[in-house]
C-alpha cells in the first residue's frame, strides 16, 4: 500500500491559500465539461451555480454570457470579466463510408488532432469517436515517398458507423459540435493540466474572487459584475455584446497567456514569461496605463509577483472589447500563464491561481469611484 506524499507546503502557506477543497472539486466539474464556442451553456451552467451563492443576483444575455452582481443598483461599474468558449470542431461532410470530416470552430490545432478521442455533440447526446489516422507503415509507403502531414480536409472521425445511415441514426447531424475527451488532471509540483484552460481558468479565478468577497463581508463601493463571456475565441463577440448592455466604467480582465520557456518560442517575440512566477500584466494600447500603474502598486503592497509583456496594436482578448465600448472604459489585463496554448494539455501552476485571485481582489478592495484614472 502507497504511503501517503506529506504535503510539501508550511503552516503559514496553507493559512494563506486562498483555494479551497470545494473550490477544486468546481474547478474539475467547470474544465471537464464541454463548453464550445457557441454552446456554451454546459459550462454556464456550472458556473452560475457556483456564484449565485456569492452574488446578489446573476442574469444572462441572449447568446449566454453569464453574469453575477454584487452590490446592484450602484452608479459605479467595474468588471471582471473571463471567456467560457472552448475551441471545438463542427461536423461539416458525412461521406457513405460513414467517416465524419470537419470544419474548425474557433482557432482548434489541426496537428494534434490524429489520434485523439473525441465527443461528438450530436441531437441524441454525446457519442465517443476518434481521429482516425493511417498507420506510419502507409503514411511512409507513399508513391512520392513523402509522409502526410495532418491537414483540416485529411482528417476525419471514426465512430464506428459504416454508412452514413448509420452515423445518422446515432443523432449525429452536420453543424453538431465535437470536443476533445481529456479533462483535469494534476502532474508535479503543483502543475495541472486540461483542456479549456483557455479560459475557463479565469471564470474560476473570477467565482473566487467573488467568494472571497462574500466570505470576508467586504462592502464595495460600486457594483461589480462578475462577467463570464461567450464567444471570445471567435472575435471577442460576447464581450462586446455585455459591455454594451453593461456600460461599466471601470474592467479588470483574465486571460491566459504563453509560458515561452518551452522550446520553439521564441523570447525576442513573445517576452519572458513562466508558469509559477506569479499573473503577467500587459502593455497595449488597449490597456489604460493609469489603471495599470494601480494594480502594479496592489501587487507591491501585497507582494504579489508579477511578470510583464507587450502586445502591440491588439491584446487579442475581450479586453479590446471592453476597452473600445461606449465611450471607452478604463481595462487592464491579468494574465495566467499557461503552457501549450490550445491543445488538451494546457498546463498552469497552482501558485499563479492563487496569486492572480489575490490580485484581482486586492485591486477590487483598492478601486473606488473616485480613484483618478484621468490622463489630462
Amino acid at each position: 500500500m502507497a504511503t501517503k506524499k506529506p504535503s510539501t507546503k508550511t503552516k503559514k502557506e496553507k493559512k494563506d491559500a486562498v483555494v479551497t477543497a470545494a473550490s477544486m472539486a468546481f474547478l474539475k466539474n467547470y474544465i471537464n465539461t464541454p463548453s464550445p464556442v457557441g454552446f456554451e451553456s454546459g459550462g454556464q451552467k456550472v458556473w452560475l451555480e457556483y456564484i449565485k451563492k456569492y452574488t446578489d443576483e446573476i442574469f444572462t444575455d441572449p447568446y449566454g454570457t453569464a453574469v453575477g452582481v454584487i452590490n446592484p443598483g450602484a452608479p459605479f461599474k467595474v468588471v471582471i470579466e473571463a471567456h467560457a468558449d472552448e475551441i471545438s470542431w463542427f461536423v461539416n461532410y458525412i461521406n457513405d463510408q460513414g467517416l465524419i470530416y470537419l470544419k474548425r470552430n474557433g482557432g482548434v490545432d489541426h496537428q494534434i488532432a490524429p489520434a485523439k478521442r473525441v465527443w461528438i455533440h450530436g441531437k441524441k447526446g454525446p457519442v465517443k469517436a476518434v481521429f482516425g489516422w493511417p498507420a506510419i507503415h502507409t503514411r511512409l509507403g507513399n508513391p512520392d515517398n513523402k509522409e502526410q502531414q495532418p491537414k483540416v480536409d485529411n482528417l476525419c472521425l471514426d465512430c464506428g458507423a459504416r454508412t452514413k445511415k448509420e452515423v445518422e441514426d446515432l443523432g449525429i447531424h452536420i453543424g453538431a459540435v465535437v470536443t476533445y475527451e481529456e479533462g483535469f488532471d494534476e502532474l508535479a509540483n503543483g502543475y495541472y493540466i486540461g483542456r479549456a484552460f483557455d479560459n475557463r481558468i479565469g471564470g474560476f479565478m473570477i467565482a473566487e474572487v467573488a467568494r472571497l468577497l462574500k466570505e470576508n463581508k467586504k462592502k464595495l463601493p460600486f457594483s461589480l459584475y462578475v462577467v463570464n463571456a461567450v464567444q471570445e475565441e471567435i472575435g471577442l463577440r460576447g464581450a462586446e455584446m455585455i459591455a454594451r448592455r453593461i456600460k461599466p466604467d471601470i474592467a479588470i480582465i483574465t486571460d491566459v497567456t504563453h509560458d515561452t520557456s518551452t522550446p520553439m518560442i521564441s523570447k525576442i517575440v513573445e517576452g519572458d514569461i513562466q508558469c509559477g512566477k506569479g499573473p503577467s500584466l500587459a502593455y497595449a494600447p488597449a490597456i489604460h496605463n493609469k489603471l495599470l500603474a494601480v494594480v502594479e502598486e496592489v501587487a507591491q503592497k501585497n507582494k504579489i509577483p508579477v511578470q510583464f509583456r507587450t502586445l502591440s496594436r491588439s491584446t487579442g482578448t475581450d479586453t479590446d472589447s471592453f476597452a473600445y465600448a461606449n465611450d471607452g472604459c478604463p481595462s487592464v489585463l491579468i494574465s495566467m500563464p499557461l503552457r501549450y496554448m490550445h491543445t488538451t494539455v494546457e498546463m498552469i501552476h497552482h501558485d499563479d491561481i492563487e496569486e492572480t485571485i489575490k490580485l484581482m481582489y486586492h485591486t477590487l478592495l483598492t478601486l473606488t469611484p473616485k480613484t483618478n484614472l484621468s490622463y489630462l
